[in-house]
């Protein structure tokens, strides 16, 4: 028969593995590519440059032999005081001012009219304002260099510095995104990053397992495009600490008390 001797050691060897296990147990859910080891090589997916969407804002700057005759071609931003003429103004000011693409995909350019640049890359856009100088015979050695000014992704959930993070260059992966907000936090979930884009008119959600090397590299969302959202999902020990007493069944202290409670109980009812 069942005694009250062998239930109390088998509470109290059931409370000891438990908390044995709690505080034994090494997570393998916050570890990045885990399926890397020495030499590993795996394949990334193709790049996918940047290229000109509406509502973009360029910076497009024509150099040349000829400074006066550049200045034509690049739009100052005129920063006039009260008593200053206009020339004078321009003077001060060493910038360019910015192109903003519209929905057509177009741009007004000094002297070259209406241009066309809506899914061109930074480069085409430049050999694109190149050439139709050229072609016009308006620059005989034209320079021109092209910059996306307001590219950026929006990094939101588990991160240290949730917000934007700006685009610095044509080739940004998700890992360039989530280190610019600081990397994701302990509580943040690594086996589904969900990334957000906008395809076809349509957003599409993606999602990326940044514990599988092979996962998240061959991902089509491991280049990034500008105004793409990654969110990053709390795990559920997280989840659960939006509630008062969400984790507290799954501590050791709750099942040691468990544990106190029932032997408290059998004493009492062994005494009675």
């Amino acid at each position: 028969m069942f005694s009250c001797k062998s239930l109390f050691q088998s509470i109290g060897l059931a409370g000891a593995m438990l908390l044995g296990l709690s505080s034994c147990h090494t997570p393998t859910d916050i570890t990045y590519f885990q399926d890397l080891d020495e030499g590993t090589r795996r394949e990334v997916s193709a790049a996918k440059e940047l290229v000109v969407m509406p509502d973009d804002r360029l910076s497009i700057t024509v150099h040349s032999k000829d400074p006066q005759l550049a200045t034509l071609f690049n739009l100052p931003i005129q920063s006039t005081r009260i008593g200053e003429t206009a020339a004078s103004g321009m003077a001060h000011s060493n910038q360019v001012a910015t192109y903003t693409v519209d929905t057509y995909g177009d741009i007004e350019f000094p002297v070259l009219g209406t241009l066309h640049i809506g899914g061109m890359k930074r480069t085409e856009v430049a050999d694109y304002v190149k050439r139709e100088l050229l072609q016009r015979n308006l620059v005989k050695d034209p320079t021109v260099i092209v910059d996306f000014m307001n590219r950026s992704v929006n990094v939101l959930g588990e991160v240290t510095r949730p917000g934007r993070v700006s685009i610095d260059r044509d080739r940004f992966t998700i890992l360039d995104a989530i280190a610019g907000a600081g990397d994701l936090t302990i509580q943040g979930k690594r086996s589904n990053v969900i990334v957000l884009r906008m395809e076809e008119g349509r957003q599409v959600a993606h999602t990326i397992d940044l514990t599988n090397a092979n996962a998240t590299l061959s991902s089509p969302v491991y280049y990034l495009q500008q105004n793409d959202v990654i969110y990053v999902e709390p795990t559920d020990v997280r989840k659960r600490q939006t509630t008062a007493n969400g984790n507290s069944v799954f501590t050791p202290s709750f099942w040691i008390s468990i544990a106190s409670f029932a032997t408290t109980v059998l004493l009492l009812i062994k005494n009675w």
